[in-house]
């Protein structure tokens, strides 16, 4: 992880109608960092996504990816990133190597084949390669997504709450590759519902409420936001879940 920001966020608003659903948010994330972006339902994780992948404009405030900015400069902003949506955009009718092959060809890379067959290889699809994705798991398919979401190699991913819907063996299948990505030094933002996801896989972890990120930093960094722990019998500190729902309770939201 470097110093250099991949992604900032500073006031960012937006609004459906008479609903604001973003009043101001400010997110950093560093050059080769995970970060989860946890929220309920509706607390606007996605858009945020949007307006970074620049599908959506924001109503104020500013937005960078890579150093571009995604109003002005939406053309750099897209080919510097690749986004993941909730459910996997792979053709069922192709094979696992024709789907990558496809969108290595889309992007113009020169031996498409030998990009497909390396990702197989990367994301543990090689025997799978030559079936059709319809037959694949939930894990395969989502690990296929994200492979076709790496080709070209986009310094920065947006995995939009990839796991939702995935049992638990092929959601810990999709923890395993994002750490690999990680590892790799691809920027992640990840959205997740899932606690657990975000205390296994993130560098830091940015919780938004109501439109705002209430607090932002490592889990060591949230879990001192809590008195210290007591001896009982045994010494335990406050899990994530904990963290985060004492965070977005009413009682502290309307303090």
């Amino acid at each position: 992880m470097t110093s250099t920001e991949a992604i900032r966020v500073a006031g960012l608003t937006r609004s459906y109608g008479d609903h604001r659903v973003l009043t101001g948010v400010d997110l950093s994330v560093p050059a080769g960092a995970l970060v989860a972006l946890l929220g309920s339902n509706g607390a606007g994780k996605t858009t945020v996504v949007r307006i970074l992948a620049t599908l959506l404009k924001p109503d104020g405030g500013t937005a960078t990816v890579n150093g571009y900015d995604v109003v002005s400069q939406p053309g750099e902003v897209r080919e510097s990133i690749s986004l993941t949506r909730q459910f996997a955009a792979v053709d069922e009718i192709l094979t696992g190597r024709e789907n990558l092959v496809l969108v290595a060809r889309l992007r113009r890379l020169k031996r498409p084949g030998d990009v497909a067959d390396e990702l197989l290889a990367r994301f543990d699809l090689t025997d799978a390669g030559g079936r059709r994705a319809a037959t694949y798991s939930g894990g395969m398919r989502r690990r296929l997504d994200i492979a076709m979401s790496l080709i070209g190699d986009p310094p920065v991913l947006f995995l939009d709450e990839p796991t939702t819907g995935l049992d638990p063996q092929s959601r810990r299948e999709v923890w395993s590759t994002v750490r690999e990505l990680a590892g790799r030094g691809t920027t992640v933002l990840l959205t997740t519902q899932y606690l657990e996801e975000a205390e296994h896989l993130a560098d830091r972890i940015a919780i938004l409420h109501e439109g705002r990120i209430l607090v932002d930093g490592t889990l060591a960094e949230l879990t001192q936001l809590f008195p210290p722990t007591t001896r009982e019998l045994v010494e335990r500190q406050p899990s994530l879940e904990e963290i985060f729902l004492a965070l977005v309770s009413p009682a502290r939201t309307t303090a």
